[in-house]
């Protein structure tokens, strides 16, 4: 931090302090002292500030003022930029204060609820009657034993506790993706569910639509479900903007378009589900590179677009550009964010779309750094903070064993999950990520995992030696990639094959629905 900056943040935390305590009770006592000690003889007209601080140090007000001002320090909120709102002095993340202001709501509801139902008032007047009889029972008021049958707590600590996030999710609710133990059959329910679908989407109200699909969305509306969710219309205007890019990526080449390809070819090219769209997801990332309205979301992502020189001009700012043009540099496994889509669309400029809507509303959030709820750095303290609650002795045996849970599900969450369940799961969990309009889902379902699997988990010893990038399994290419010759490969996957990272290797069996509902409502029973 610069000096200028120091000073700054320095005489706002005093000017801070010196606000609070000119209205204290130590205020009052140092200011009655003071005038106390001008009539003592050692106090003199000429070095009276001096004198008076000496004063006030020797008989220990001074230790006084600065325990006043070091509870301040430790008890205040640490004040941040003078010209932020008040809110943001009381607490700078948002999501935090949205989620102050919606419980206190919540509260309130419950309060005036119990008022109205009750007909009590919120407050009134005693009578002087009551006034005699409560003073003379102000000793005994536990002898008193007045009617609280239909009264009720406002709330209680599993109230403020509970994951009222899904909701929708709880063993009461129908879901598509659960088969068996419906209170309703089947078909009844599908058949009323998809009507219902017909319905929203005839209206086309996204609000109602994020509001369904928290129950899951037939698989031959998801597409429309989606689009309308996404407020995705494909206009014309939409594909002539598709083909302006498609035109730019055919006439310039970028690197960035290599690390494109090196990554499908690791990734989707080598996936059952999705090596058959290689070329949808060529032409969807390749254009999205180039597209410079992707660079809209850093006004509300932390992250800042990447700036290169222009040739030549190295080292000086006027000739910095952002690169590549979307400001997005893709990662091992960037292409998988694509695949699950090209199930759902088969238009490229309507793939496009969703996709890059998918990503500058929550795909992005997966690979920065920031305080956001649906953030990757929120995404592992929830998975950490449930495994280590629920799961305690699995924790800290993995722990013991070098297993940290976090590097195993880690790769999970930043890829959504995408290229590690099967498609129709995935797309179920995709679901709820839109239904909810957040990505704490993915923390929810990795704890989720390492519960089903937790017996099995218990049985590993240790972790294995050898530790060989997951997607050497790919290909030689990606092998070589990463620098693991074959019979070093051979010899750590002898040896993985008895830790946890092979307990949790394939979860492409795995059913999204019934985890879920298992680890949110039967676990926190």
């Amino acid at each position: 931090m610069e000096p200028d900056s120091v000073q700054r943040q320095l005489s706002v935390t005093i000017a801070h302090i010196v606000q609070r305590l000119r209205g204290s009770k130590l205020h009052s006592e140092l200011e009655r002292e003071a005038r106390t000690c001008l009539h003592k003889s050692e106090v003199r007209i000429e070095s009276l500030k001096e004198d008076l601080k000496d004063f006030l140090r020797k008989s220990g007000w001074e230790k006084k003022l600065q325990n006043a001002v070091y509870r301040e320090l430790n008890v205040l909120p640490h004040p941040g930029h003078p010209a932020a709102p008040p809110e943001h002095t009381k607490e700078s993340l948002m999501y935090l204060r949205r989620a102050q202001v919606n419980w206190e709501k919540r509260v309130l509801k419950s309060l005036n609820s119990m008022c109205a139902e009750l007909c009590i008032p919120l407050a009134k007047k005693r009578s002087a009657d009551e006034q005699k009889e409560l003073l003379n029972k102000w000793n005994e008021m536990g002898t008193d034993e007045p009617d609280l049958s239909h009264f009720r707590p406002v709330y209680a600590p599993k109230d403020f506790l509970e994951r009222e996030l899904f909701a929708e999710l709880a063993l009461n609710y129908e879901q598509l993706g659960i088969d068996d133990s419906m209170q309703i059959p089947v078909e009844l329910f599908e058949s009323e569910y998809i009507r219902l679908a017909q319905r929203v989407l005839s209206e086309q109200d996204s609000a109602a639509a994020q509001q369904y699909i928290r129950q899951g969305c037939p698989t031959g509306l998801r597409a429309d479900m989606w689009a309308l969710i996404l407020n995705i219309d494909n206009q014309l205007e939409d594909s002539l903007y598709y083909e302006q890019l498609k035109s730019n990526v055919i006439q310039h080449d970028l690197l960035i378009d290599n690390l494109i390809y090196k990554d499908v070819k690791l990734t989707a090219s080598n996936d059952d589900y999705y090596f058959v769209f290689e070329d949808y997801l060529y032409q969807v990332l390749l254009c999205f590179s180039r597209d410079t309205l992707v660079l809209d979301h850093f006004s509300y992502s932390s992250a800042s677009p990447p700036k290169s020189y222009i040739r030549g001009k190295f080292a000086l700012e006027d000739y910095t550009v952002v690169y590549p043009p979307n400001g997005v540099i893709p990662f091992h496994g960037f292409a998988m964010y694509v695949a699950p889509l090209c199930f759902l669309y088969h238009e490229p400029s309507k793939l496009y779309q969703v996709f890059r809507e998918m990503y500058v509303r929550y795909f992005f959030r997966l690979h920065c750094i920031s305080s956001h709820s649906s953030g990757i750095v929120s995404l592992c303290l929830v998975f950490e903070t449930l495994v280590q609650t629920y799961l305690p002795q699995l924790f800290y045996h993995l722990r013991e064993i070098g297993a940290q849970p976090l590097r195993i599900s880690f790769k999970w969450m930043v890829r959504a999950f995408s290229g590690y369940l099967a498609t129709d799961q995935l797309l179920l969990l995709w679901d709820r990520i839109l239904g909810y309009n957040s990505l704490e889902i993915l923390a929810v379902l990795a704890a989720a995992v390492f519960a089903f699997r937790a017996e099995n988990l218990m049985e590993a010893t240790s972790l294995a030696t050898a530790e060989v990038n997951e997607d050497c399994a790919l290909s030689e290419d990606s092998c070589g990639a990463v620098g693991v010759s074959l019979p070093l490969r051979q010899e750590a996957w002898v040896q993985v094959l008895s830790g946890p990272e092979a307990v949790l290797a394939d979860l492409s069996t795995l059913k999204v629905m019934p985890l879920l509902q298992l680890f949110l409502f039967a676990t926190s029973s």
